[in-house]
């Protein structure tokens, strides 16, 4: 039965259009799934609304538990979309079967593994244990109102979970060969070095900018942060745009701006490196502003990557990696709670035309699923 509800699931949350940020249609099918198997459903919106495009828009989110009583596992993840783009060979919001794929926008990012983790719910005995789902309609977006809200949700209810499986699609080249056990960190900077407007036949009047925004960038650039860890690869800076706006051949700017991307390890936090850097270009005479999208984390091989190389191993007869590569995701605000890993399907299509998933990995996913919420539930 949970093979043809997993492909069924997929095509209904496929076939509700949810560009970030998502509300309504998609989340009233996710919650017609869920309450006939007894789980009590929290809709709310989070979220300003007001003009500010830094704030995001208001978007919809969903928890929803089935409490009876010993161990809480959690599946968390998104409802949202990324814009399909033109040059799909077909709708991407009309689900369509092409010989052993499922076609259609969100299929393996990550209606897919929602609809692979609803199906297994229908093999877990309702007494096995309290099961939740932590969805959100802003992932693909600014993540301001989406998980970070479901938390404060959860937190004022009293839920925390024991454990959280994320299931963003991990598989790399086949379905389980890769689980994420952390995430490095992320922040991006905007530099801006002020100078005065000028003739160049006349230099002395003018003060140009670009030299010294040059120079802190120079001095920026021969950084390295760290050598990596067991876990982690080297933390790096990478100089991401470089503008003055100049259409003038004969006028010195007044202005010259950069930005700086750092992903970075647990041996950094985006605070420090804020600091470091902010000292850095104000020696150099500019001026910088930061955002923190994610701090680095680290769930270490235990219970839950134990429980999902188990689950892998026995349903696809191989161990998955665990690794910390990649971007970031909801699981770095997840994993101030409870223990989170991520695993799902194969990346490979995700946020491209024509994104598709492999009939039989939705069905294979399926059983994973239901295997790690059964040892979890019941360790």
């Amino acid at each position: 039965m949970t093979d043809a509800l997993a492909l069924a699931y997929a095509q209904r949350l496929i076939s509700c259009e949810s560009v970030t940020p998502a509300q309504g249609a998609v989340f009233d099918a996710l919650e017609d799934m869920l309450k006939p198997m007894g789980f009590r459903v929290d809709r709310f919106v989070s979220g300003t609304g007001d003009d500010n495009p830094a704030h995001g828009a208001p978007v919809e989110n969903l928890f929803a538990i089935r409490e009876s009583g010993g161990r809480h596992f959690a599946f968390a993840g998104h409802l949202d979309v990324v814009p399909p783009g033109a040059g799909w060979a077909s709708d991407p919001f009309v689900p369509q079967i092409k010989g052993d794929l499922l076609h259609g926008r969100g299929a393996v990012d990550m209606k897919g593994s929602i609809a692979a983790f609803v199906a297994a719910l229908h093999e877990i005995p309702a007494d096995a244990g309290t099961i939740s789902l932590i969805i959100t309609g802003d992932e693909e977006g600014p993540a301001i109102y989406g998980t970070r809200a479901l938390i404060d949700h959860m937190q004022a209810l009293g839920t925390i979970p024991d454990a959280c499986l994320v299931g963003e699609p991990t598989s790399v080249n086949r379905l389980g060969d890769m689980m994420k056990i952390g995430r490095r960190g992320s922040v991006n900077m905007w530099i801006s070095v002020a100078g005065t407007q000028g003739h160049v036949a006349y230099p002395h009047l003018a003060d140009n900018p670009i030299p010294k925004l040059v120079a802190i960038l120079s001095e920026i650039e021969a950084i390295t942060l760290d050598a990596g860890t067991d876990w982690f690869q080297p933390s790096n800076i990478e100089i991401t745009d470089l503008a003055v706006g100049n259409k003038a051949t004969n006028v010195i700017p007044a202005k010259a701006e950069a930005r700086l991307s750092i992903r970075f390890n647990d041996l950094q936090s985006g605070e420090a490196l804020v600091a470091w850097m902010q000292e850095l270009v104000e020696k150099g005479g500019g001026n910088l502003t930061a955002m923190i999208s994610g701090e680095a984390f680290l769930t270490p091989p235990g219970e839950l990557s134990a429980a999902i190389s188990e689950a892998v191993e026995g349903v696809m007869g191989i161990k998955p990696e665990p690794s910390t590569t990649g971007g970031t995701s909801d699981a770095r605000f997840l994993t101030k709670i409870c223990p989170v890993v991520e695993f799902g399907l194969c990346n490979a299509t995700m946020h491209k035309l024509d994104e598709a998933v492999a009939i039989a990995d939705l069905t294979a996913l399926t059983e994973i699923y239901r295997r790690v919420a059964i040892r979890i539930l019941g360790s």
